[in-house]
């Protein structure tokens, strides 16, 4: 099971809160799916930092082996979080296939 976590979202403009939120759990439920047969309870947690005009991103999953993050910079934020959850998307799941030993009996011999 996956939990989310969003941190520091009073940092970003109310005009982005509810999108931001809608994203976030579309995304929830996407690694709650992926990490149905998972045998250890995850966080998926989002940090929002803003400086002076950009907004920085970052996104987190700990696996069993080890922690997944990625970060991103960008004006809008929504359009961040979408950069974030690709790469986020990517990264987790090249690291599951390897945790999960896919590539050995995936590979010739």
């Amino acid at each position: 099971m996956v939990t989310l976590i969003v941190k520091n979202l009073k940092e970003v403009d109310e005009s982005f809160h509810k999108e931001i939120e809608t994203i976030c759990k579309e995304k929830e439920d996407y690694y709650n799916e992926l990490f149905k047969k998972y045998d250890k309870d995850l966080t998926l947690e989002v940090i929002f930092n803003k400086s002076s005009s950009l907004t920085k991103v970052s996104a987190s999953l700990d696996l069993k082996s080890k922690k997944v993050l990625v970060a991103d910079e960008d004006k809008n934020p929504v359009k961040a979080l979408n950069t974030v959850f690709s790469s986020l998307k990517k990264a987790v799941k090249r690291q599951y296939e390897l945790e999960r030993k896919d590539y050995e009996y995936k590979r010739k011999r």
